[in-house]
């Protein structure tokens, strides 16, 4: 029983991880200020028995016995997946000091509050020795993982394992090339009608509309739960409790909806993870020390911008789902056509903030984060020089100017938590997620039932193809598997010429 022996251990590592989780998730959305230091410490015990169980000489004998008991059975069998998984994980981490994992542990919590307080009073300077702490760990853990050719290399293996800097310079060179000439024509035209998006929203009307629309996709309120944040996310503690958060601006109603419509999409991943891998490494990031069931954050993001953009922004969605809009909000879209409602959440405005950004200049942002990070980790920018050279890359890049570091340097939450090595996962997203939603829409049911907005067809296909494997397949042999083709961005780029060019009135190349 060598195998089950090792699953036990694996389970009760995949519960230390979503006790941490609980407390990650109660950081961010409840917990009082005053609560950060010793919850920081809390969360470092926690990741700390969980590298010391993964590690430890009794987790290697049953790995040693477990490999020797499944030897006969099939390389590609999901048990010999979990033990190599398991193994990998185990050479990984004997890699990295306990003390090392401890210190990121606790700054990643004691950071965000630190973030949090210098984001909303436009302080860099509060900021930037936690930063510099938070960049010399991450030098210190590229270090002992080990890499060929650049040390962002070893970071990003946390979060998308196969991407390197090398690898990403040619995706986003043809995403530059594709499309920078659609945002620059895009600039010549007039912008749509948009007054009523910054009209006078309730949070509490927010609330209730966001959380109908994530349901309205698919999103299971039996297992999961809708709360308030500064920065959204999704946070699974197994496929049974699954949480999605967003945040509300009265002046800007599409920051709630898209907010949780793009977490509602990670959390279907995460409900669809299939039952039998519940507390097992086809459910646990072994790796990242995550308890996330998706197989790379990039295959993770593709499920959140699929439904967010895809679905979310399409024009069939709002010609179904307009009138209740209308009716939840009759005083402020009251005098709107569903046209302009469309065109007003697909405008293409260059703008400074991320999580904003339309679908066309987003990756924009993406790729100015991962030229910061890569160079943070290779010495070749200083924190202290930060600021002046997003500023200037900002401008060089979208055309805008930044007024202050809140709307700059300041508004990811991603460093504060010792996250670095992860913004790549965006635009693989973005990517995959075309490519995905390309093949799907070949199915006639699934094109007829987005049409009648019915989404469970949809749903079916990526719960088929995606959701229900968990971590059993690596990014590129998901993609194989449910498209015939490992990541290509050319889908991304036709969805977003065709989309665009119909939107603005632009004439397509060869037309």
């Amino acid at each position: 029983m060598s195998y089950a022996a090792l699953l036990e251990t694996m389970g009760r590592v995949n519960d230390v991880l979503n006790a941490k989780s609980i407390l990650s998730w109660d950081a961010r959305t409840m917990m009082p200020p005053g609560g950060s230091v010793t919850r920081g410490k809390q969360e470092a015990t926690l990741s700390v028995i969980a590298f010391q169980m993964l590690t430890s000489d009794d987790t290697r004998r049953e790995l040693d016995a477990a490999e020797a008991e499944l030897a006969a059975r099939p390389k590609d069998s999901v048990e010999r997946t979990i033990v190599a998984q398991v193994r990998e994980a185990v050479q990984y981490h004997s890699r990295i000091p306990s003390d090392l994992i401890r210190r990121r542990a606790e700054l990643g919590s004691t950071g965000q509050d630190v973030w949090a307080k210098a984001r909303a009073t436009n302080n860099f300077a509060l900021f930037a020795p936690l930063l510099e702490e938070t960049v010399a760990l991450n030098r210190e853990m590229a270090e002992v993982i080990g890499y060929e050719e650049h040390p962002y290399d070893a970071l990003m293996y946390r979060f998308e394992p196969g991407e390197t800097v090398a690898t990403l310079r040619p995706l986003f060179a043809r995403l530059r090339e594709g499309l920078l000439p659609l945002v620059k024509a895009i600039g010549e035209k007039e912008q749509p009608r948009a007054d009523f998006l910054e009209r006078d929203y309730s949070p509490e009307s927010q609330y209730e509309f966001a959380l109908k629309m994530a349901q309205t996709v698919g999103y299971d309120l039996d297992r999961g739960r809708l709360d308030t944040t500064i920065h959204p996310f999704e946070i699974s503690f197994t496929r049974n409790d699954v949480r999605i958060t967003t945040r509300f601006s009265r002046n800007y109603m599409p920051m709630s909806l898209f907010g949780a419509l793009h977490e509602a999409g990670h959390a279907l991943y995460e409900q669809g993870v299939d039952p039998d891998y519940t507390r097992t490494p086809l459910a646990t990031d072994l790796i990242g020390l995550y308890a996330v069931g998706g197989v790379s954050f990039g295959a993770h993001e593709s499920q959140s911008r699929l439904f967010e953009n895809h679905v979310g922004r399409a024009r069939e969605f709002w010609d179904i789902h307009f009138p209740a809009a209308q009716a939840h909000y009759s005083d402020q879209l009251g005098d709107v056509t569903v046209e302009e409602f469309h065109r007003a959440i697909n405008r293409c405005r260059p703008g400074l903030i991320r999580v904003e950004a339309d679908e066309l200049t987003y990756d924009f942002h993406v790729m100015l984060r991962v030229e910061i990070e890569a160079a943070l980790i290779d010495g070749s920018l200083k924190v202290s020089d930060l600021p002046e050279y997003w500023n200037a890359k900002m401008h060089e890049y979208l055309g805008v100017a930044v007024p202050d570091d809140t709307h700059g340097v300041l508004q990811d939450v991603h460093w504060s938590s010792g996250q670095i090595g992860t913004f790549c996962n965006y635009t693989i997203g973005n990517v995959m997620a075309s490519q995905l939603f390309a093949k799907a829409k070949e199915d006639g049911a699934i094109s007829e039932g987005l049409a009648r907005g019915d989404y469970d067809p949809l749903r079916a296909f990526m719960v088929e193809h995606v959701h229900r494997h968990g971590r059993r397949y690596s990014r590129d042999d998901l993609l194989l598997r449910a498209t015939g083709r490992k990541l290509d961005p050319e889908p991304y780029i036709t969805y977003l010429t065709d989309k665009y060019s119909e939107l603005y009135g632009l004439e397509k190349e060869g037309k």
